[in-house]
C-alpha cells in the first residue's frame, strides 16, 4: 500500500491514524526484540496520542549491549547494513559539546536505549515547536539514545531541507530533501562516531523497513510497511476517500 498524503486531512485524521500505528508497531517490536529488551508508548505532553515509542532494557541486565548474540526476533549486527540509500557518519570533531537540559522522560525505571518517533504536523507548526523537536533529538544524542524518526510530512519554511541536516548539525554537505522525494526516514545511531541511515521517500511509494538501534553494533529491523497496512485499515471511510483520491 503506497504512502497516502496526509496533508489532505486535517491534522484531527492524522492524530487517529498515528495511534493506531504506534499500537501496531509497539505490537511488532515487542515480537521481535531480544527478551531483555521491551517498547512501550510514551505519553506526549499535548492531548492527542502517544507521541512516540520507547525502547528500554531491564535493569537486572547491564551487559545488554555488550552482547554478541542475535535474537530470534529479526535483529541483526551492524555488519548487515540496513538497506538504506544513504549513510553519513560524523567525525567525533564536528560534535557540539554544549550541554543540553532537556530531560528525557521514562515509563518505567528501567534503562532508555531507543526512541522511535512519528513526526505529527503539530512537531512543525511553529518556531517553538519546530525547534523543541529538534532540540529533543540532540538530547538523545547527548545521553547515548538510538533514535528512528518517520517523517511522512514534506518540508516547510522552517526545515525547507527537512529535518535532517538541522539535526545532523554538520558542517560537512549531507542529505537535503528533494521535491521528488520530499519525505524521510531517518535512523540514527548515537555515541562516537554518530552514523545515520537515511531513505527518502514519496507519496505513492511503499515504506521499507527501518533500522531501530539498540546498542552502537545491534538493531531491529522495524516493519514500517507491514504496520503502516494494519493501522490503516481502520482509517473512517469518509478520510480513505480522500486520501485516496
Amino acid at each position: 500500500m503506497p504512502i497516502h498524503d496526509w496533508t489532505r486531512v486535517y491534522a484531527g485524521t492524522w492524530h487517529d491514524f498515528h495511534l493506531a500505528w504506534i499500537a501496531e508497531l509497539r505490537k511488532e517490536l515487542n515480537k521481535r526484540l531480544p527478551p531483555d529488551y521491551y517498547a512501550q508508548a510514551e505519553q506526549k505532553t499535548g492531548p492527542y496520542e502517544p507521541d512516540i515509542l520507547t525502547l528500554q532494557a531491564n535493569d537486572n541486565d547491564d551487559r545488554a549491549e555488550a552482547k554478541d548474540d542475535i535474537g530470534s526476533g529479526g535483529t541483526a549486527l551492524l555488519q548487515a547494513k540496513p538497506k538504506t540509500r544513504f549513510t553519513y557518519a560524523k567525525d567525533e570533531d564536528e560534535y557540539d559539546d554544549s550541554q543540553r537540559e532537556i530531560a528525557v522522560r521514562h515509563v518505567s525505571d528501567d534503562r532508555l536505549i531507543a526512541v522511535l518517533e512519528l513526526v505529527s504536523p503539530g512537531n512543525k507548526s511553529s518556531v517553538w515547536k519546530h525547534r523543541q523537536m529538534i532540540e529533543k533529538a540532540l538530547d538523545y544524542f547527548d545521553h547515548g539514545i538510538h533514535l528512528l524518526i518517520v517523517d511522512l510530512f514534506p518540508p516547510n519554511p522552517r526545515s525547507p531541507d527537512g529535518l535532517h541536516p538541522l539535526i545532523w548539525e554538520s558542517n560537512k554537505p549531507t542529505y537535503v530533501c528533494t521535491p521528488e522525494e520530499p519525505l524521510l526516514l531517518m535512523a540514527y545511531v548515537a555515541g562516537s562516531p554518530r552514523r545515520a541511515f537515511l531513505e527518502p521517500m514519496a507519496v505513492g511509494r511503499e515504506l521499507i523497513d527501518m533500522p531501530l538501534f539498540f546498542s552502537p553494533s545491534r538493531y531491529i529491523s522495524v516493519p514500517l510497511e507491514q504496520t503502516y497496512q494494519s493501522a490503516y485499515q481502520d482509517v473512517p471511510a469518509k478520510w480513505k476517500k480522500v486520501l485516496e483520491a
